[in-house]
């Protein structure tokens, strides 16, 4: 698929159904989504894709959030003109921002936004964005990862290290320049209350109830969207279990 700006966008179908479009956040690809996109194919054609600059999509400078849009309208289009969307973690915010930009999607699903709305956690340094592109400069892909997981995450540092040597760790350094991409989009991590009251599709604010900045942050989301329905998979971890998700979200999109 070609977006508007010329861009390859690539994504994996999968199933038989009402249109599902899955979008990824972080230092992944589409395949973070697999297994999501493989249980809800039983009821659903799901559309895993990935987004500008990871996995097999191209990149096309200068980076803008509007071109984010563009590649999932596209999507949109290929489908059939509208769909359901379910955008975990980064990927919420962007599903979130792109509905209220008006692109046509019919029921929204979304798992730990990782916006902040209070001071249950450490505020995201107001230069994190500097940072990310100065140590991109540079070519210190892994330092932009410890960055990411130690300030935006909040991770302690202690955990984070050893993460150096997982056999993930490669594939995350090979997309890190998103992680620009990502804090372009959420600016200073703040709720966009105003932007969040323009989506009135119905909505699935989830979250595991493991980390209570994101428990709050859910709550806030609910909160200001105006079809929001609330979700709680207890004990689930930002890593949420696909066999934990997937049947709600099927129940939800299906009914």
């Amino acid at each position: 698929m070609i977006s508007s700006d010329g861009t390859a966008i690539t994504f994996d179908r999968v199933g038989a159904g009402p249109a599902v479009i899955l979008i990824g956040g972080g230092p992944t690809d589409r395949s973070i989504n697999t297994p999501v996109a493989e249980l809800l194919a039983s009821g659903f054609t799901v559309y895993n894709y990935d987004r500008r600059g990871r996995g097999d999509s191209g990149d096309t400078s200068p980076y803008a959030v509007m071109r984010e849009f563009e590649d999932l309208e596209a999507l949109i289009d290929e489908v059939g003109g509208s769909t359901y969307v379910y955008g975990t973690s980064g990927g919420g915010i962007l599903a979130l921002a792109a509905a209220a930009h008006g692109l046509a999607i019919t029921k929204l699903a979304v798992w730990e936004t990782p916006y902040i709305v209070d001071d249950s956690r450490p505020a995201v340094p107001a230069d994190y964005r500097d940072q990310l592109i100065e140590l991109l400069t540079e070519d210190r892909r892994g330092d932009m990862l410890e960055l990411f997981f130690i300030k935006g995450v909040n991770l302690p540092a202690e955990f984070v290290a050893p993460m150096r040597q997982s056999p993930l760790w490669p594939a995350m350094e090979k997309v890190a320049h998103t992680l620009v991409y990502d804090a372009t989009i959420t600016g200073d991590f703040s709720l966009p209350a105003d932007q969040l009251a323009t989506v009135t599709m119905p909505t699935l604010v989830i979250d595991g109830g493991s980390t209570s900045w994101i428990s709050n942050t859910a709550d806030a989301v609910a909160t200001a969207l105006p079809n929001a329905q609330r979700r709680t998979l207890h004990g689930q971890p930002h890593n949420v279990d696909p066999a934990a998700i997937a049947p709600v979200l099927a129940d939800f999109f299906a009914a």
